[in-house]
Formats: structure tokens, C-alpha cells, sequence
């Protein structure tokens, strides 16, 4: 079966945080210490329903001061300010675009991070499968199901890499999209499951 269509992960993968403040994070453990139990699946919570930090924190149904919203807030817009892009993420994106090749995202992130990610890209994207619009997190099977409707493509149509091995490889593979995982600190050569490049997804295609 031919491969019509690469979705990338993104954070890790097509962009790094040179400057991470993990300002969703933090908010968890201010409401930690103003008596809110921690749960499992906030963080699962936080990146499948489309909220800022304020909706965040009405959500987990926590008390924050103003003075702690704002300056969550502020880290935000540094951590937010500080993404750039990995040297092999568009010229890997404009070759496939150019073979007639669909890209896609397909990440877990909170729903401030979506836009400024895109901003980045001069390179768009045919379709972005984000956890908070998908309402599922990878590798849950529902995000992948989302990525194949919004992309109008078969799971074995479509190609997945990402830096996370459970997310964008081994819950992809078990759906039927190609998963592979990416290790740039990888001291071997590409391997028939990890790449150490994104432009060695150009010989996969």
C-alpha cells in the first residue's frame, strides 16, 4: 500500500522549547498545595478539551490567587515565545509536499501551544490532528482515528513518526498507521522501527 499522507508529532519532533517554564504543570501543583488532590488523567484533562490556563484551573475545580494566574500566564508566553523549529523539519516537509505527499500533525499539547506552532511553519499542514480537538490523547486509538478522518486517508495510507515510542510508534502500529519512532541522540543508523532523522522519512516513502 502505497503512502499518501506523513502526520509528524510535534513538540520533541518538528520544534523544540528552548526556554520551558511548564506553566500547566505548575498550575497542577499550586492547586496540589491549596488542598486539591492530584488526579491521574490531569494531565490527560489538560490536553483534550480546548482551555488556557484559567479554563484549566476552573476545570480541576481549584482555588488560584490572581497574582499566580498572571504570572502563570507571563511563563507562558515565554515558554511560548522560546519554540523553534528543528533544522530538518520544513525542508522534510516541503520534499514530501512536493512528491504529492499529505502532511499532518498529530500531538499532545495544551490549546495555547497550537497556533503559535503553526505561525512557525512556512510549510502548512493539509490537516492537524491536536489532542484538545480531537477530545483524545495518543495513544489513545480515538486521536488516530480523528488524524485518518481529517486527512482522508486508510491507517495503512499513512505514515506516523514522532520522538515518543509509545505514542508514535507502538499506539499507531497497533491502529495500522506506520509508526516510527524518533531518536536524534541515537548512535546507530536508522533502523526498520527508529529514525535519527526526519529527512529519513524521505526514504521510507
Amino acid at each position: 500500500m502505497a503512502i499518501k499522507a506523513v502526520a509528524f508529532d510535534v513538540f520533541g519532533t518538528l520544534v523544540r522549547i528552548e526556554r520551558p517554564t511548564r506553566p500547566f504543570r505548575k498550575l497542577v501543583r499550586l492547586l496540589h498545595e491549596a488542598g486539591r488532590q492530584r488526579q491521574r488523567d490531569d494531565g490527560i484533562r489538560a490536553m483534550s478539551n480546548v482551555l488556557d490556563l484559567r479554563q484549566a484551573a476552573n476545570l480541576f475545580g481549584g482555588m488560584v490567587s490572581e497574582e499566580d494566574l498572571c504570572a502563570l500566564e507571563a511563563e507562558l508566553h515565554e515558554e511560548i515565545q522560546s519554540i523553534s523549529l528543528f533544522d530538518d523539519a520544513i525542508p522534510t516537509m516541503a520534499a514530501l509536499k512536493d512528491r504529492g505527499i499529505k502532511v499532518a500533525l498529530c500531538s499532545n499539547l495544551a490549546a495555547p501551544y497550537g497556533p503559535p506552532v503553526l505561525k512557525l511553519l512556512p510549510v502548512q499542514p493539509d490537516f492537524c490532528a491536536w489532542s484538545y480537538e480531537a477530545s483524545a490523547v495518543k495513544p489513545q486509538p480515538e486521536i488516530y482515528q480523528y488524524l485518518c478522518d481529517g486527512i482522508g486517508c486508510r491507517p495503512e495510507e499513512i505514515l506516523m513518526v514522532g520522538d515518543t515510542i509509545e505514542a508514535d510508534m507502538v499506539g499507531p502500529r497497533k491502529f495500522g498507521i506506520h509508526g516510527y519512532h524518533l531518536n536524534r541522540q541515537a548512535s546507530t543508523p536508522a533502523s526498520s522501527d527508529s529514525l535519527r532523522s526526519l529527512s529519513d522519512v524521505l526514504h521510507l516513502i
